[in-house]
């Protein structure tokens, strides 16, 4: 079975993470590399989480690299110390790896070059920001032509965005509004681009249910890290009115279950500037060509997860 080849690009953060480990169980792809943006993270923690579950994978020798890029609106930094919780659970602590973030590529160097030596078209997932991406396709635009297709985690199309901050009028969904300028740039490239938005995540969330239904096949160590992994969002303050959801996870699962999606495609434009900076939305005649997954069949997803968690001992 020939493999499909993946480059992952993702921001550091709890469901990245999950993202990471969910790729790492699918028999039909071959992840040629991890790309990391520094958004929802802190570099030299999100690169050590990282490095950690690829050798906990027997995969030491998929490279990694991280971003220098840093943004044009910041997320906040309770989020972005995420992964050195991750750091410190029991089945990561004792795990040493060398995570020095300026002894590895840039990002978008480890892009280019992974797409230009593929013998296959790349399939990128993007599960943070896309600045890295873009900034490697404006050093050569010729990229485009061997990429498959790109799956984006982010936007939010005729619903509220995530984003609440000073001057924002909380339409942009993060991902988007921590580059708006690079979003807004990605259109212009013509890609084979999926958002998978609020739309469909919205309808995924880490509820306890879920997580009881995965606990019960803690014998398993994927199916167990994810479960520690998943309860660590529990504490978002305020949780009365914060829920974490299954954003990067269910972008990650379209990989292997599409039929599960139901996907449209439309003319969308992005807001670069202003108190609507990131939003995301559709403009017929005038927009650029995108595919947006507004819904996911929830009890295909859900078991999928398990059953993927449960795959690899």
């Amino acid at each position: 079975m020939t493999k499909k080849p993946i480059l992952f690009d993702h921001d550091g953060s709890v469901d990245d993470f999950l993202s990471l480990v969910l790729l790492l169980t699918m028999p039909n792809t071959h992840l040629l590399g991890v790309s990391i943006t520094p958004a929802d993270c802190y570099a030299e923690n999100a690169l050590e989480t990282t490095k950690k579950i690829l050798y906990m994978a027997n995969r030491t020798h998929t490279e990694v690299s991280v971003g220098r890029f840093h943004g044009v609106n910041a997320f906040p930094p309770a989020w972005r110390a995420k992964p050195k919780i991750l750091n410190a659970l029991p089945e990561l602590i004792g795990v040493e790896v060398g995570a020095d973030p300026y002894q590895c590529k840039d990002s978008k160097d480890l892009l280019s070059v992974k797409i230009r030596a593929s013998e296959a078209p790349v399939t990128i997932l993007m599960t943070g920001p896309c600045s890295n991406l873009v900034q490697a396709l404006q050093a050569d635009e010729s990229l485009v032509s061997n990429i498959s297709q790109v799956i984006w985690m982010g936007g939010a199309f005729e619903v509220d965005g995530n984003v609440a901050t000073y001057n924002h009028n909380g339409t942009a969904e993060w991902n988007v509004f921590w580059d708006p300028l690079a979003a807004q740039e990605l259109l212009n490239y013509e890609l084979d681009l999926l958002f998978v938005p609020l739309n469909a995540t919205n309808d995924v969330p880490v509820s306890l249910h879920f997580l009881k239904q995965l606990a019960k096949h803690s014998d398993h160590k994927w199916a167990h890290l994810a479960g520690q992994f998943w309860a660590t969002t529990l504490d978002t303050i305020p949780a009365y009115e914060y829920t974490y959801f299954m954003w990067d996870v269910l972008a990650t699962s379209y990989l292997q279950i599409p039929d599960a999606f139901e996907v449209k495609t439309r003319e969308i434009t992005i807001d670069a500037i202003g108190p609507s900076a990131g939003r995301t939305y559709y403009q017929e005649g005038s927009g650029k060509w995108a595919k947006v997954a507004t819904k996911v069949n929830k009890e295909v997803f859900y078991d999928y997860l398990i059953q993927a968690f449960t795959s690899l001992s």
